[in-house]
């Protein structure tokens, strides 16, 4: 990541500030994705380019404040919906532009965020046990199932419905809670790391039968794999479970494999990938997954950090 330093400017026009900075990172990714589902268009160029913002200032009593944005645009932006081209929509509103504000103050363990929320559950660890391919591939390996609330990288996310979180970690342990006015949720985690294995317990309140209730997960390193079994109660789309492994392929290379079945599939949903370090940030990935709805995904491409 590069940073930009602005504390000289504030120093002299302003008494009494102790540090600020703007920070910018992101990463790029193209390459090519086949989608089964796509009848007569099933290969096509996908891309992303993401812009993240982090900005912070430090007060005499040791308190950063700061806020994070990020600009986004994918090649699928500006593409109806499959519904929205049924009516006779030609084209969508175009992705770029600034997502909505995530604030915070922290000190020391302590962390509070408002706005556009990390979520609970979204942030507990186990639910996004691996990172398929250079796009996700569906991303039928998430236990909870976008059933709560999570940072949104192209909209306000909660931050248009008033989103609140507090976050503490005290060495091995660590608590989340957050909460929205979107669907009146009201969400928590706890997790505990011992012994090089990370146990994790969710739960969510909230008036929709389709959020998700209950969320557990264990990851830890079992032999040369990284190993992640996740669990979670999807209200009525019924039960959710995943397990995940990680493991090296020489020195530059890793495999990435998962298997997942819930109640609302028609068919048990796996995949495989690659990802092999270039060096400087860059990696060429790959993956291929059979969804549940017995639909193939495969992808290919170049991804580069920044």
């Amino acid at each position: 990541m590069k940073k930009v330093l602005f504390a000289t400017t504030a120093l002299v026009a302003t008494a009494g500030v102790a540090a600020a900075d703007v920070t910018f990172g992101g990463y790029g990714r193209f390459g090519i994705l086949y989608n089964e589902a796509n009848v007569g268009n099933e290969t096509n160029i996908t891309s992303r380019f993401r812009l993240q913002i982090d900005a912070t200032a430090e007060s005499d009593g040791g308190v950063t404040f700061g806020a994070r944005v990020r600009i986004q645009q994918n090649n699928s932006d500006g593409t109806p919906s499959a519904a929205a081209a049924a009516a006779g929509a030609t084209s969508a509103p175009a992705g770029t532009g600034i997502n909505g504000v995530r604030f915070f103050a922290r000190s020391g363990g302590l962390e509070v965020g408002v706005g556009n929320i990390y979520g609970a559950l979204e942030f507990m660890p186990g639910m996004y046990p691996i990172d398929l391919g250079l796009t996700g591939l569906g991303y039928e390996y998430t236990a909870y199932q976008f059933g709560a609330d999570a940072y949104s990288s192209g909209g306000n996310g909660a931050a248009g419905s008033n989103g609140v979180e507090v976050m503490y970690s005290m060495g091995d342990l660590s608590f989340h809670v957050s909460a929205s006015d979107f669907n009146d949720r009201i969400a928590a985690h706890v997790a505990y790391s011992w012994n090089g294995w990370t146990f994790a317990l969710g739960a969510q309140d909230s008036n929709s039968a389709t959020d998700t209730e209950l969320a557990a997960s264990v990851s830890g390193t079992f032999g040369p794999v990284d190993v992640t079994l996740a669990y979670a109660d999807n209200g009525t789309n019924g039960d959710h479970i995943t397990l995940a492994g990680r493991f090296d392929v020489g020195a530059a290379t890793n495999v990435e494999v998962y298997v997942a079945d819930a109640d609302n599939f028609a068919n048990a949903s796996y995949g495989v990938d690659f990802n092999h370090d270039l060096g400087g940030g860059t990696s060429l990935r790959g993956g291929i997954a059979s969804l549940s709805s017995d639909n193939i995904r495969a992808d290919l491409g170049v991804r580069f950090n920044f």
